[in-house]
């Protein structure tokens, strides 16, 4: 009589654990940047970051041990394989810009993270749980921190948390030294030195720590890289000139060559400086922005900013995220944008 009661339990919870309510508690489900509602395992082990910016934030998450795919651009990235030289032993399944898929595929990855459309749809055509973490803002860059945060598991959300709100107090503090300003200065952002007809305009993230950081963009037209001419650019002639992917020298060195350009206000004053680079640049898709606004401000308004040591600022934050000390000559360069 007992073997059978026995019989009976073991059938039952055999039952029991095959069961779609018990499979279903493996999975859970995540709503992307998209707003699509992906299924990814409820323990997320290996991630495959297939977006450049989106590996600096698995970094600052405490996540890279668990990136088995990524980016040829961020095994290249100067800093990001400073602070973190694991990196460079992660397979990067491109092969330009197109995903590898079979190549993907051999890493086994639990969930992709993507931003670009195509690489979405393509990942997804693989059968894999495929999450698009774009965003255009500093409301998206908190919700997609926040969303990497849950995808990882563990302490990543608490660290999310901790991040957004110290970006949250960066541009509270920029407001508040700020307040009252009687002057904005008028700004042009270059996307790099080795093109200087294209800059960042209206209703973009630049624009957007522009404007927190005191300043206005001087070009009206509304997006990212857009084409301008020269002839558009001294009739802007800004007061600021900041240029990305570059060093201050580069960048000034590339202003002073060109024949229209270097009659420009901000560079005949000396007003040119190249954007920060660290793990990521720091002016676009980056978790750095924390910092890239502090830096701005800075920048457009010393005398109100004084006293912002921007050394300390990027040694802590590298501490803080990365846990990694950079040396004073280190955080120079960075700030600097020398890689």
């Amino acid at each position: 009589m007992k073997k059978r009661c026995w019989g009976v339990l073991l059938a039952a919870l055999a039952l029991l654990l095959a069961s779609p309510a018990v499979k279903a508690s493996s999975t859970r489900t995540v709503k992307d940047m998209d707003g699509q509602t992906v299924r990814i395992p409820r323990h997320v082990r290996r991630l495959a970051d297939l977006w450049h910016a989106n590996n600096q934030v698995v970094l600052l998450l405490d996540g890279q041990k668990k990136l088995v795919a990524t980016t040829p651009l961020i095994k290249k990235q100067s800093w990001f394989t400073t602070v973190d030289p694991g990196i460079k032993k992660v397979t990067a399944p491109f092969a330009g810009n197109q995903i590898q898929v079979e190549e993907l595929l051999k890493t086994k990855p639990d969930v992709v993270i993507a931003a670009d459309p195509a690489q979405v749809k393509t990942a997804r055509q693989a059968k894999l749980p495929t999450v698009n973490a774009m965003y255009t803002d500093f409301a998206g860059l908190k919700r997609s921190v926040t969303l990497t945060a849950t995808i990882l598991g563990g302490r990543a959300p608490q660290l999310a948390r901790q991040y957004n709100q110290e970006l949250d107090s960066n541009i509270k503090l920029v407001n508040r030294r700020l307040e009252g300003i009687q002057q904005r200065p008028t700004v042009v952002h270059f996307v790099n030195s080795a093109d200087l007809t294209k800059v960042d305009g209206r209703h973009t993230i630049v624009d957007q720590w522009i404007k927190i950081a005191g300043g206005q963009n001087a070009i009206t037209r509304r997006g990212n890289q857009v084409t301008v001419t020269a002839e558009e650019l001294v009739k802007a002639n800004p007061d600021v000139i900041i240029v990305g992917s570059s060093s201050n020298q580069a960048a000034r060195r590339a202003l002073k060559r060109d024949p229209q350009l270097r009659h420009l206000t901000a560079v005949k004053q000396g007003q040119v400086y190249g954007n920060p680079q660290g793990t990521f640049p720091w002016d676009r898709y980056s978790a750095e922005e924390a910092l890239q606004v502090l830096w701005a401000a800075q920048k457009l308004h010393p005398a109100q900013m004084k006293g912002m040591d921007m050394i300390k600022q990027t040694q802590d934050f590298y501490a803080r995220y990365y846990h990694y000390q950079l040396s004073k000559h280190q955080a120079q360069q960075i700030l600097a944008g020398e890689n």
